[in-house]
């Protein structure tokens, strides 16, 4: 029964004849992962508890397009978490962000050189229209400022 929320039609798992699949002759797009390109989930803040505590207890700067939060861990190493409410926009655009943000942060030069910090990136509306030239440099900004990781006894000496 066509139609019908239960009916299933038999589908062909074979490959075509020809190699290719679907209407169109092309073969089907598939998303490939190469080694090294994904963010590690070492790297990630995947708790609750750690996203409210960054926002309650952390120190904040603030961008044009977002809000840096920034709380020391005891990890040993920088994670990152992104939010975004649906004042930016719908789920597509707010995941699209949030997968920009990703890339910036994992495509950024000074990320090995971070101190054990506990970062969360909250989109502003702002960021909704903004190309991705323009948060990259907003993001990469405010990840500078937080500052490279330092040793015992070093301090920071004052230029001028």
């Amino acid at each position: 029964m066509r139609g019908h929320p239960g009916a299933h039609e038999a589908v062909s798992l074979a490959p075509a004849a020809n190699g290719m699949s679907g209407t169109n002759g092309a073969p089907p797009r598939r998303p490939v992962k190469r080694a090294g390109e994904s963010l590690p989930a070492a790297e990630k803040l995947l708790r609750r508890a750690d996203y409210l505590r960054c926002y309650r207890t952390g120190r904040r700067r603030m961008g044009a397009l977002v809000f840096l939060y920034f709380i020391q861990n005891q990890i040993g190493h920088p994670r990152i978490g992104i939010t975004a409410t649906r004042k930016v926009g719908n789920a597509v655009v707010r995941h699209r962000l949030k997968r920009r943000i990703k890339e910036i942060y994992r495509r950024w030069p000074g990320r090995g050189g971070l101190a054990p910090l506990d970062l969360v990136v909250h989109l502003k509306p702002e960021a909704r229209g903004s190309g991705f030239d323009d948060l990259a440099a907003d993001v990469r900004g405010l990840l500078a400022g937080v500052g490279p990781r330092r040793q015992r006894g070093e301090r920071q000496e004052s230029q001028g």
